[in-house]
């Protein structure tokens, strides 16, 4: 009996000792939690309505997450937040904040809200492990991060109906089952690695171009002739401050002339030829 009771004590012990560590070592999906309303606009009360329980006044750092609204735990005995699905909330904001405190999350849904701003730069570092990630339906803006191929788990990614710029990273990633960025304003070729995935997962944005897409891109170098010559008036002007150092006028609108000109011609040789037949000291761009 003596040996019974020990054996009992023992089990206690372990029951408690490992109910506490469960607990402790999930503080930080608590704190994930916590930063993310605080960094949340929520118009109509709806996480912090009581029948929503996103209440942090009654527990403690360690305490229970696991039954507020959208949040899935792993295990019911330990606040570890595996999904996190808040779509359709009315949320406003930038990105959430915290999210990687929420270290072992796997799905995150924010989908049909009016969260706006630009994405993380490095959102792979917030959610590592995240395979289902649904922004859709939002005013997310700027560029889709090139970190987003670092998010080697992601199986869904759902950008649909936002206010995305810029061209498609070459996101190749292997368990990559769902890709969709209709109703954007991207622009340039899709990735070879994308153009699997259907033609409607890319409609809505006019300046896209390439497979699975009917509109034909056009040469690379017209492709990015924006970007060339954004480059070439953020050259000009530092060369214009650089000649405003110098007294002579005429020196400087000669100078700067001649440099801009040289510029153009070295980014666009097939632009600047003598078309048709010869004439002295004139010349035009040919289409």
């Amino acid at each position: 009996m003596h040996g019974y009771n020990k054996l009992v004590v023992w089990l206690l012990l372990l029951s408690s000792s490992s109910s506490y560590f469960g607990h402790g070592i999930s503080a930080s999906d608590v704190q994930c939690l916590k930063d993310l309303k605080q960094s949340l606009i929520d118009p109509n009360d709806i996480l912090g309505k009581k029948s929503h329980r996103w209440n942090f006044t009654d527990i403690r750092d360690d305490g229970d997450i696991c039954g507020f609204t959208g949040v899935e735990c792993w295990n019911p005995n330990e606040n570890r937040v595996l999904s996190l699905r808040l779509g359709n909330l009315g949320l406003e904001g930038p990105f959430p904040r915290g999210l990687e405190l929420c270290t072992s999350m796997t799905t995150l849904d924010l989908s049909g809200n009016n969260f706006s701003g630009p994405l993380p730069e490095h959102i792979s570092e917030q959610m590592p492990y995240v395979s289902f990630l649904d922004l859709s339906n939002n005013s997310f803006s700027g560029g889709i991060p090139a970190s987003i191929m670092n998010m080697t788990y992601l199986n869904i990614l759902a950008l649909q109906h936002n206010q995305f710029t810029g061209e498609i990273p070459a996101i190749n990633l292997s368990r990559l089952i769902s890709f969709n960025v209709a109703k954007n304003s991207l622009f340039g070729p899709v990735p070879d690695s994308l153009q699997s995935f259907p033609t409607a997962n890319f409609m809505g944005n006019p300046g896209l171009c390439g497979a699975p897409l009917d509109n034909k891109c056009k040469k690379r170098f017209r492709v990015r002739i924006h970007v060339r010559l954004v480059r070439i008036r953020e050259m000009f002007v530092r060369i214009q401050k650089l000649l405003h150092r110098i007294n002579d006028a005429s020196i400087i609108g000669a100078s700067a002339g001649f440099i801009f000109g040289f510029v153009v011609a070295f980014y666009f040789p097939h632009k600047f030829l003598f078309c048709g037949r010869f004439q002295p000291y004139t010349f035009r761009v040919c289409g």
